[in-house]
């Protein structure tokens, strides 16, 4: 079996977690410089990682015997790296688990998301002789089709994580009862965990899938996922059924919108999402989440958070990739600029930016050099040759 390591040619204290939450984030605080936060992460997550070729504005579908062209291609990080990303750009101090293949895509990516996103990968491992998992995306017609190839990770994910850090939140999928769960320790000693659930390919959805929900703070997934998992035939019945397993529940609805309960402030929310043209729809679910775990460490109240996390969903739709479309600070202040000077003459811009005026006091210390969203193309070969092992 092979063993895991780091790759001697990258050096993880060179780019190390920021101490402080950046500014313009509404975690960053006067205790942020203190020891106890410098030495605690604001989420922790764990998941499978994927090197993403995305190819967008395609006329139609491939067929049998046939070429066409795309209007745009991207490659990025994927999978798990998605979520990293959003709650990285978003000021969340964030720890990522993965394993990297030790080839030239899962050499550039660890650079990519330890130096340029200033992601903690500390409890992330290189394997040797085992190439990254890849998946192509065809984006057409607002949705999107993959086609991936890869390998489960050479030993169990709890034995890669180890104990996991201290942390503030936590992002975690819900599995069958009988798999591990390396995040429940970390629950018990106080780390709000924030859970989603995949898709069943059977399309069984044993319910007793949720029992894990009885230890979570939050419970996130799409109206299909809910209405599936509790046995309902609308997404208002699936969240009231969700309402009484978790604290928070959210269900998400693509184009309608997202509906939310809090029971532990006693909050109900409905929001609409907001009208963009979708270029790629890869990681919305991801970008939103990440915005959820924002607001909630933030103490917004709830649907200020439903908002929030709608408005950088769709910030991201509008550029391809999932992880690197996701938004920074600065992408959401220019956002927030640009629908405040329509407003006067846009009865539209005039309705979202009196729904979204909570913005106005988050957004004021956002400096006009805050982070943004980067370009989706993968590293120059000099790039890589930089952190290959030696």
């Amino acid at each position: 079996m092979s063993q895991p390591h780091t790759p001697d040619g990258i050096r993880l204290g060179r780019a190390p977690l920021p101490t402080a939450h950046p500014t313009g984030s509404p975690l960053a605080t006067a205790s942020d410089s203190s020891a106890v936060n410098a030495q605690e992460l604001d989420l922790f997550l764990a998941g499978s990682l994927f090197f993403d070729i995305v190819f967008t504005g395609l006329p139609s579908e491939p067929r049998p015997g046939t070429e066409i062209w795309a209007e745009g291609m991207g490659s990025l990080p994927g999978g798990i790296a998605n979520l990293a990303v959003a709650a990285a750009r978003l000021g969340l101090r964030t720890g990522l688990a993965a394993g990297f293949g030790d080839d030239a895509y899962g050499q550039w990516t660890w650079s990519l998301l330890q130096q340029q996103e200033h992601i903690d990968l500390s409890r992330s491992r290189t394997f040797k002789d085992w190439h990254s998992a890849v998946t192509v995306s065809l984006a057409t017609q607002g949705d999107r089709s993959m086609i991936t190839h890869g390998h489960p990770i050479p030993i169990p994910q709890a034995e890669m994580i180890g104990t996991p850090p201290v942390s503030r939140a936590l992002m975690a999928e819900l599995v069958s009862p009988d798999a591990e769960t390396w995040w429940m320790p970390s629950a018990r000693q106080g780390s709000k965990v924030f859970a989603d659930v995949g898709w069943d390919p059977t399309e069984k959805w044993d319910t007793a899938v949720l029992d894990d929900l009885a230890s979570c703070h939050a419970f996130l997934p799409n109206h299909v996922e809910a209405m599936a998992y509790t046995r309902t035939d609308s997404p208002e019945r699936a969240l009231a059924a969700l309402a009484d397993r978790v604290p928070l529940a959210i269900v998400t609805k693509g184009v309608d919108g997202a509906i939310a309960v809090d029971s532990s402030t006693g909050e109900t929310a409905s929001v609409p999402s907001l009208r963009v043209k979708s270029v790629d729809p890869t990681g919305a679910g991801d970008v939103f989440a990440a915005g959820i775990v924002v607001g909630s460490l933030a103490g917004w109240p709830l649907e200020q958070r439903l908002l929030f996390s709608a408005l950088c969903s769709a910030l991201a739709v509008q550029h391809f990739g999932g992880s690197l479309a996701s938004p920074g600070w600065g992408d959401i202040a220019d956002w927030w600029e640009s629908i405040r000077n329509a407003a006067p003459h846009d009865t539209h811009a005039a309705e979202v930016a009196k729904r979204y005026g909570f913005l106005d006091d988050i957004v004021s210390n956002v400096s006009r050099d805050a982070v943004r969203r980067a370009e989706a193309t993968f590293g120059l070969l000099t790039e890589v040759d930089e952190y290959a092992p030696r």
